[in-house]
């Protein structure tokens, strides 16, 4: 799988799309702010760091992977379900990156200037999620990746 941009999802997406979209994360930062109030900021910040809106991106992307099979007269099923896949993996990966962003965020912001700290973690934060997306790519057993992924893996 070749890492690219590409705007033609915005084309596809409905507008309710993206209202439940919307609607997921202003219930997990709703969510959050409860924690906050009753346990304290530290504990809420968790659940700030939950991807509000992966639930919804994936099955959304599960969906239109399915239909453009469909219109080519395809199944789409497992293709649908691999997409989904590697859109959470990637998730997974942002995230170790959103990690060291947070712990340099943590350690520096105190002594020094942010327009130096924020900066320099956005870059820890693009080097840990890309290094993490080479190392699957170039080191995780193909065999192993098979056997969790089964089906999954196979091109449709």
């Amino acid at each position: 799988m070749i890492v690219s941009i590409s705007t033609s999802g915005l084309k596809q997406s409905k507008w309710y799309e993206y209202l439940i979209r919307f609607a997921l994360g202003g219930l997990v930062t709703a969510g959050a702010g409860a924690i906050a109030k009753k346990f304290g900021a530290e504990l809420a910040g968790l659940f700030l760091a939950f991807p509000a809106i992966l639930v919804a991106s994936t099955s959304l992307v599960e969906k239109h992977e399915q239909e453009r099979k469909q219109k080519k007269g395809l199944n789409g099923f497992y293709r649908g379900r691999q997409a989904a896949g590697a859109d959470a993996a990637g998730a997974a990966m942002g995230s170790l990156g959103l990690m060291a962003f947070a712990a340099l965020a943590w350690k520096f912001l105190p002594g020094y200037r942010p327009l130096l700290v924020i900066p320099g973690a956005g870059l820890l934060w693009a080097l840990v999620a890309a290094t993490a997306w080479w190392l699957w790519k170039r080191n995780f057993p193909r065999r192993l990746r098979a056997a969790v992924s089964g089906p999954f893996m196979r091109r449709r």
